[in-house]
């Protein structure tokens, strides 16, 4: 397995990530902003423990969501008529990146790590990482994280303290990226909850081809500082 200096050496073509562990590709480098766009937009992204050296996945099959597929069960579909929770977008990023960062049930660690935080953080100050936000009063009660990349966006993390908050802010979300234009959202690997959403599992080879037609090339981040997304998801509904 290819081990990354910091700052230097790219990335391996994704085709040579493991089959077991599905799509382990490389170790080491660092979690600058630049090498941060550099994966996602080569379908790359960072996964391990705080006892192990930076990891880069590329898994296959990749699990994603076509916008125009979101699932909306009938009890989620009460939860968003009830109108419960106010949602906002890039509104409180370092509070649900530490959310998502707390250990769930059944579970003791975190893979989101102060490193990762730090590193997001940052890309979020640049415009490239995201937020989406449910409120109930004035009390955080869920949201989910991601980066955004010309047309794809790449979900990282949800959490959820009151039933469906977690749902709910993603729905925005996918409404939001569905009138601006995405084509894609990335969810990584399948697990029930996306599932439960309309996720789906496309081959590598599918994945790679969207990145390449969606994803500009970014020679320079300090020169691309994109916008927060400000404008509300209800202006564009």
């Amino acid at each position: 397995m290819p081990v990354l200096g910091f700052h230097t050496q790219d990335f391996p073509p994704i085709e040579h990530a493991l089959g077991d562990p599905n799509g382990l590709l490389a170790a080491g480098g660092d979690l600058t902003p630049e090498r941060l766009v550099d994966a996602y937009s080569k379908g790359i992204f960072p996964w391990f423990d705080a006892d192990q050296p930076i990891l880069w996945w590329s898994p296959s099959p990749r699990a994603v969501l076509f916008p125009d597929q979101l699932h909306i069960s009938r009890s989620l579909n009460k939860t968003l008529r009830k109108q419960r929770y106010h949602v906002t977008m890039d509104a409180a990023f370092p509070e649900v990146i530490q959310a998502c960062s707390e250990p769930r049930q059944y579970s003791d660690g975190t893979w989101i790590t102060a490193e990762m935080i730090d590193a997001y953080i940052h890309l979020h100050e640049l415009g490239y990482a995201h937020s989406v936000e449910s409120w109930e009063g004035d009390h955080l009660v869920g949201g989910v994280y991601g980066i955004a990349l010309g047309k794809i966006f790449f979900g990282e993390s949800m959490f959820s303290r009151q039933t469906d908050a977690s749902k709910v802010a993603f729905v925005h979300l996918v409404n939001q990226l569905k009138c601006w234009g995405f084509q894609l959202i990335d969810c990584q690997v399948e697990n029930p909850h996306l599932v439960s959403l309309g996720s789906t599992n496309i081959p590598r080879h599918q994945f790679k081809a969207m990145l390449q037609q969606h994803v500009p090339v970014i020679d320079d981040l300090r020169t691309t500082v994109q916008p927060k997304w400000s404008l509300n998801w209800q202006h564009c509904v």
